[in-house]
C-alpha cells in the first residue's frame, strides 16, 4: 500500500503561441479544466502503475471538488482520509505553448488548510515497509509532521522536492529518498548543476540517503551512499509536459512497493514520465501500466 499525503487541485489549463513575460498578453487557443494537484497526480500515477493507493488530501465544499477527484475515484484510489474544509477546492492555472512548455500559478484554497493533526489522524495506519510518498504543495508543518510519523513507523518516505520552498533544505534530510530536477537540487546542494554528480554523491553519502535527479528528455539520475547510475528517457516529442514529473514519482513509489530494485523501478518511471508527454493535461496524460509495459519491451 502507498500512501500519498498532499495536494488536490482542478487544474485549468490555456494553451497559447507562446508563454508570455511579465506585462505581456498574448492571444491564446484552447481552454480546459482537468484533475490536478502535486498529490492527486502522484497518486494516479501510482495507481495506474498497478499499486494500491490511499490519498490523503484536502478539497473545498464546492463544485471544484468532485471534477477534481473524478478520476481518482474512478480508478479506486482509496480517499476514505479526505478532509473537505470550507471554502474553494485549490486550482492551478497553467499556461501551455506549442513546444509543451508551462508556466503554472497554485492556489491552494483547501490544500492550505491540512495540518499536522491531520497528518496524525490520517496515518497512523503506516507499518514497516510501507511507502509514503509527499511533495511541498500543503503547508510544511504537516509535511514534516508526515515525515516524522514514517520514520517512527518504519515507513519509506519519499519526498518530492517541488515546489521548491525556503524550508526545503530542513526537512530534505528526513526523507529516505529525495526526488528533484536538476535546478531544485542546485537549489537544495548549493552548488551549480555542473556539479551535478558530484554533488548528488556527496548529499547521499552526507546524508545517508537515496538521491534521485529527473533530467527530462535526458531521464534521471540516482545516488546512493553506495553507488551512483542512470536511467533513460523514452525518446518522444512532447505534447505538453504538465504532469510527467509527477507521474516518474508515482510510478517509482508504485515500483517501489511491488518488489522492484532501484534502478528497474526508476527505468519504468522515466518511460512512465516520458508517456505521460504525449498528451495534454496532468492526469488524463498519466500512462497505465500495460502502455509502460509496451514502450520497455
Amino acid at each position: 500500500m502507498i500512501t500519498v499525503f498532499g495536494s488536490t487541485n482542478l487544474d485549468q489549463v490555456g494553451t497559447v503561441s507562446r508563454l508570455p513575460k511579465p506585462g505581456e498578453t498574448v492571444a491564446g487557443g484552447t481552454f480546459s479544466m482537468a484533475a490536478g494537484g502535486k498529490g492527486a497526480n502522484q497518486a494516479l500515477a501510482a495507481r495506474r502503475a498497478g499499486a494500491e493507493v490511499r490519498h490523503v488530501s484536502a478539497v473545498g465544499a464546492d463544485a471544484f471538488a468532485d471534477a477534481a477527484l473524478a478520476l481518482l475515484t474512478k480508478e479506486g484510489v482509496d480517499l476514505s482520509a479526505l478532509k473537505v474544509a470550507e471554502g474553494a477546492t485549490g486550482i492551478a492555472m497553467i499556461f501551455v505553448d506549442t513546444h509543451g512548455e508551462n508556466v503554472i500559478a497554485v492556489l491552494p484554497g483547501a490544500n492550505g488548510t491540512i495540518t499536522p493533526e491531520d497528518a496524525e489522524r490520517a496515518l497512523g495506519e503506516l507499518g514497516q515497509g510501507s511507502v509514503l510518498l509527499l511533495q511541498q504543495e500543503i503547508p510544511q508543518a504537516a509535511t514534516e509532521r508526515a515525515l516524522d510519523i514514517a520514520n517512527a513507523r518504519g515507513a519509506t518516505a519519499i519526498l518530492n522536492t517541488a515546489p521548491f520552498l525556503d524550508t526545503t533544505p530542513a526537512i530534505a534530510p528526513k526523507a529516505a529518498i529525495l526526488i528533484a530536477n536538476e535546478t531544485e537540487f542546485a537549489l537544495l546542494s548549493g552548488r551549480p548543476e555542473a556539479e551535478l554528480d558530484a554533488a548528488m554523491s556527496d548529499w547521499a553519502k552526507t546524508h545517508n540517503q537515496t538521491v534521485i535527479v529527473t533530467l527530462g528528455p535526458d531521464g534521471a539520475r540516482a545516488a546512493t551512499p553506495e553507488r551512483s547510475f542512470a536511467v533513460p528517457a523514452l525518446h518522444v516529442t512532447p505534447v505538453d509536459t504538465v504532469g510527467a514529473g509527477d507521474t516518474f514519482c508515482g510510478y517509482l513509489a508504485a515500483g517501489l512497493d511491488a518488489g522492484l530494485d532501484l534502478e528497474a523501478a526508476m527505468r519504468r518511471a522515466a518511460i512512465a514520465g516520458s508517456l505521460a508527454c504525449l498528451n495534454p493535461g496532468a492526469q488524463p496524460a498519466i500512462p497505465h501500466a500495460a502502455e509502460v509495459d509496451t514502450a520497455l519491451s
